[in-house]
């Protein structure tokens, strides 16, 4: 017997988020659901979509797919400073498998339990595969870390590496053979792109220390300039210095740059944070298990009419021709 849209809910989300709904003041089985707002603190709200075909290959892990889904959408709360509260989730399934259903909520369940963040609600319906996240979290206002908050004389820090994710693709894509790799590296670069780890704990280490902060989700290049437009201010960022993988140096330092600086699906934490924080910063990234790495500067625009921009160096402070732009959702490629 196929499966209602009822019969799905039950069996694969909302029997197994009614476990943990302390957060919600009520979850799955309404109308709405109702979240009270923690006292003195600010609901922060994100939401994300992935497409099949343009975020996720029809072949991928469902179990990997749900990791992922409820990843980006965890990885803007920590680019925010705010800790994981709930989500919601609209899911369109062309034909709904029991044994997919079954993997794809292992692995959004997983992770939702690691973090605490309860599913309270969403939808269901036949379409192309589809899925629409809506995550909630809490932040006091005075330690969200925002796009608009960078400061001339600010360090930029990233975390992580860059460009495994894109190198991952490159290889599903045959831009480049896999035969480059050894075993564990190849697998690593696949762990990259389809169980991106979001930082969390992180950016809850870095309020009160970074001034301003997102995920790398489309490119370094592209989502920098986000908090460059933002704050009004300009960058200079040294390409030797933006971490890359071991697995990653496998491949042309043009390509690597590519991959690191533009690649996308990074899910890392890009942040600006005074010269006097450098202790703090690496405290923080040691408190949360991850490297964290300085590749740049903040500088003040010289005219108030000038376009925020990056400039590019190598580690001799020589300057860099590069042409490079984030990922495009509506870009045709």
């Amino acid at each position: 017997m196929s499966l209602s849209e009822f019969s799905l809910i039950e069996r694969f989300f909302a029997r197994r988020a009614r476990h943990d709904t302390r957060d919600a003041v009520l979850g799955i089985g309404d109308d709405c659901a109702l979240l009270a707002p923690s006292p003195g603190e600010l609901l922060a709200i994100s939401t994300d979509m992935l497409v099949e075909g343009r975020h996720f290959l029809p072949d991928v892990d469902p179990h990997a797919l749900g990791h992922k889904a409820l990843a980006v959408n965890l990885s803007d709360l920590a680019a925010m400073g705010a800790r994981p509260r709930a989500f919601t989730l609209a899911l369109a399934l062309q034909t709904p498998r029991e044994d997919w259903l079954e993997a794809f909520s292992d692995g959004l369940f997983a992770l939702a339990e690691r973090y605490g963040c309860a599913l309270i609600g969403g939808d269901t319906t036949r379409g192309p595969l589809n899925l629409c996240l809506t995550v909630f979290g809490d932040v006091p206002p005075d330690r969200a870390l925002r796009r608009d908050a960078a400061r001339a004389g600010d360090d930029i820090w990233v975390s992580g590496t860059l460009g495994d994710a894109r190198a991952a693709l490159g290889i599903l894509r045959g831009e480049w053979p896999a035969s480059l790799w050894e075993a564990d590296e190849a697998a690593a670069l696949k762990h990259a792109l389809e169980r991106p780890e979001p930082r969390v704990t992180l950016g809850l280490a870095l309020r009160g220390i970074a001034h301003a902060a997102l995920d790398i989700s489309d490119g370094l290049a592209g989502d920098l300039a986000h908090i460059l437009e933002r704050s009004r201010v300009a960058a200079t960022v040294d390409v030797d210095c933006v971490p890359r993988s071991r697995a990653l140096r496998k491949l042309p330092a043009d390509v690597q740059l590519r991959c690191a600086l533009a690649g996308g699906d990074d899910y890392e934490l890009c942040f600006t944070a005074p010269r006097e924080a450098r202790e703090a910063v690496l405290d923080a990234g040691a408190h949360a298990g991850v490297a964290v790495t300085r590749i740049g500067t903040i500088s003040a625009l010289r005219e108030a009419a000038d376009t925020p921009s990056i400039a590019w160096t190598d580690a001799a402070q020589t300057p860099l021709s590069l042409s490079l732009h984030g990922f495009d959702h509506f870009d045709a490629d």
